[in-house]
């Protein structure tokens, strides 16, 4: 397994196994300890894993977390997505930053994305399963959604989507997000 960085998000990783395929199909390691640790993450940070599965075109997100934030490692066990990743840390010298990934089952990729960004992905695929890492256990409270057709960070999802939660159809602007992440900073 390799881990490279990703240049336009700071302390985001790409973690790419090699995967043993022949007749009988393929196997591959998709999460290694001394791999994680050699780019200075903990493994052990991660308390939860969760998985969903979409149909073609559905998208989710974009996600983070308020507070503390929420570090996440993402990887699409069956099927392909189009994952985006978007620096919203103020101090970071990538914020704003857009990247986008297709992760599948075929590579069976990871994106480390650290806390403070946020997440999206589209399903290219009939189904397709993502599997999440997260280093925090979940709290409703602190959920923050940014439009995914926000002008400002112009994502070019590569499908018409034809399915999204009422929080994602109805998540505020980027403008608005950050306005509401700086004053939650101000507060603290």
């Amino acid at each position: 397994m390799k881990a490279t960085e990703v240049p336009a998000i700071d302390g985001a990783y790409l973690f790419e196994p090699t995967p043993y395929a022949d007749e009988r199909g393929f196997f591959s390691r998709t999460f290694d300890a001394e791999v994680v640790r050699s780019v200075g993450l903990d493994p052990d940070a991660f308390v939860q894993d969760s998985v969903s599965r979409s149909a073609r075109g559905v998208l989710r997100g974009l996600h983070l977390r308020s507070g503390a934030g929420e570090a996440k490692l993402v990887r699409c066990s069956y099927g392909r997505i189009f994952d985006v990743v978007v620096d919203l840390r103020p101090d970071s010298p990538t914020y704003l930053g857009r990247a986008f990934f297709e992760l599948s089952d075929a590579t069976q990729r990871s994106v480390y994305i650290p806390a403070g960004c946020a997440h999206g992905f589209q399903a290219l695929t009939e189904p397709a399963d993502t599997s999440y890492r997260i280093d925090r256990p979940h709290d409703p409270a602190e959920d923050v959604t940014i439009a995914y057709d926000d002008p400002d960070l112009a994502i070019p999802w590569p499908l018409p989507v034809t399915s999204a939660s009422q929080r994602d159809r109805e998540a505020p602007s980027l403008a608005a997000v950050l306005k509401r992440l700086d004053l939650e900073q101000t507060e603290r």
